[in-house]
């Protein structure tokens, strides 16, 4: 059983493994946009952020509604920035950790 539940979980992390989805995340976190609004913030070309958009789906990390003729997008749960969050202050702690390392050799 822990292995099974080990392999969901990197499945799941395999979601956050490029920097553009996190960066929908993210601006998914400030509101709902559509693949236009997302890839203009963004700076992206369309058809990228179609593709990530759908990485994000299949991992169900996004939810979508339809409006009209466009697709919204929004967070299936707002715990997701939680955890990015989380990783970025590990991420923050390990880039200070290895700046006092270079400091005291110089010292």
């Amino acid at each position: 059983m822990t292995h099974e539940v080990s392999q969901l979980e990197a499945d799941l992390c395999s979601a956050f493994a490029d920097p553009t989805r996190i960066l929908i995340l993210y601006a998914l976190n400030r509101q709902r946009r559509n693949v236009t609004d997302l890839a203009h913030e963004l700076h992206l070309a369309q058809p990228s952020v179609s593709r990530h958009l759908k990485v994000l789906r299949d991992h169900e990390l996004v939810h979508t509604t339809r409006c009209g003729v466009s697709i919204v997008y929004e967070l299936a749960d707002s715990r997701l920035i939680e955890a990015l969050n989380i990783l970025r202050t590990v991420l923050r702690d390990q880039i200070s950790h290895k700046a006092h390392m270079v400091l005291d050799r110089k010292e």
